[in-house]
């Protein structure tokens, strides 16, 4: 529990040296209806690839 706060700076500190804004996903391009459509399909083959 003592490395909790460390661990964020060093995420914080890497998603600067990569560009990114507080270590957010860069944007693909995807509406928000396509993006939700796409990671529903996503989430619905690894539930079928864990039963």
């Amino acid at each position: 529990m003592t490395r909790g706060n460390q661990r964020d700076l060093a995420r914080a500190r890497n998603a600067k040296k990569q560009g990114n804004d507080k270590g957010k996903k860069a944007d693909d391009g995807m509406s928000a209806a396509a993006r939700k459509l796409r990671d529903a399909e996503i989430m619905q083959q690894k539930q079928k690839k864990s039963q």
